[in-house]
């Protein structure tokens, strides 16, 4: 066994009593292909049309025969957090996610309803935050945040972990902290933002595997409003830890579609990204809010 496993191991040990299997790389050299676990979808394998993917199975964005959208922006959050963004950069931002066939926006929860509403029958689900930034709200109060956003028609919550509790070795508080919103998310998809920037590689095994037993969907990195974003470092250390049952999501600093190759090579099944169009359009761009 490789050292690094070993370590893993050890890690996971000290949370919960039985390790995560991990999960096996797709063969095929395309990398778009490496965002199916299974090598289903619509050109290759037509009969497996109906499953999802970037939400716990596999996304379908195209039928034979069909024209289809920029393949990579199926898995990508369109994202727009930014304090100061205007209703009218929120109705673009909705307006780009309906015209490329993005997996969803991401903004800040009051502006939930409105994407909603903009968004209609297109297909694109609305994300929206929780005790974002920092994740230092009681676990009350975000689960009230969850349960407007829900009342609001968000389709899935990006919430941010209490890391000060990680740090302080408060893991069953952690854990509850994440249950009690996912809890209140009821069927809807919870993705918890370990904030990879700030931890040790040890504390980002012991996010996950809390993460996981709280009933979360997915693991993501950043905020993209600390110290540092996505590194495929960090995503192949969470992939590892989860294995196949959970979604990983690399954000924060992601401007190119080199970039999302490498985070999708590395273990990403989403992507949060503020340059989404210029990532699907032309290859990549600078692009502030996220």
């Amino acid at each position: 066994m490789p050292a690094e496993d070993a370590i893993i191991i050890r890690l996971i040990d000290q949370v919960i009593t039985q390790t995560v299997p991990g999960q096996e790389a797709c063969e095929s050299g395309d990398w778009q292909c490496r965002l199916c676990r299974d090598r289903r979808c619509a050109e290759r394998d037509p009969n497996a049309v109906g499953t999802l993917v970037g939400v716990g199975a596999d996304r379908i964005g195209t039928s034979p025969g069909v024209k289809r959208k920029p393949a990579v922006a199926a898995i990508i959050d369109h994202t727009l957090l930014r304090p100061d963004a205007s209703e009218e950069d929120i109705r673009l931002l909705c307006q780009e996610a309906a015209e490329y066939g993005f997996a969803s926006v991401c903004v800040n929860p009051v502006w939930v309803g409105f994407c909603k509403a903009l968004l209609g029958d297109t297909g694109v689900m609305v994300a929206t935050v929780i005790g974002f930034p920092l994740g230092a709200l009681p676990a009350a109060a975000k689960a009230a945040e969850t349960i407007q956003a829900v009342e609001d028609g968000a389709d899935e919550l990006d919430m941010v972990l209490n890391v000060g509790f990680l740090k302080s070795g408060k893991y069953a508080e952690v854990e509850e902290d994440i249950r009690q919103v996912v809890r209140a998310a009821g069927p809807l998809t919870v993705k918890v933002i370990i904030e990879t920037a700030l931890l040790s590689d040890e504390e980002k095994v012991k996010a996950c595997v809390l993460a996981q037993r709280a009933g979360a969907r997915y693991v993501k990195t950043s905020t993209g409003f600390s110290k540092g974003g996505a590194t495929e470092h960090d995503v192949a250390i969470m992939r590892r830890v989860v294995g196949p049952s959970m979604g990983v999501k690399a954000s924060g600093g992601i401007k190119s579609s080199d970039d999302v190759r490498k985070m999708v090579a590395a273990g990403a099944s989403r992507i949060g990204a503020s340059a989404s169009v210029a990532i699907v359009s032309n290859g990549g761009g600078d692009s502030a809010g996220y």
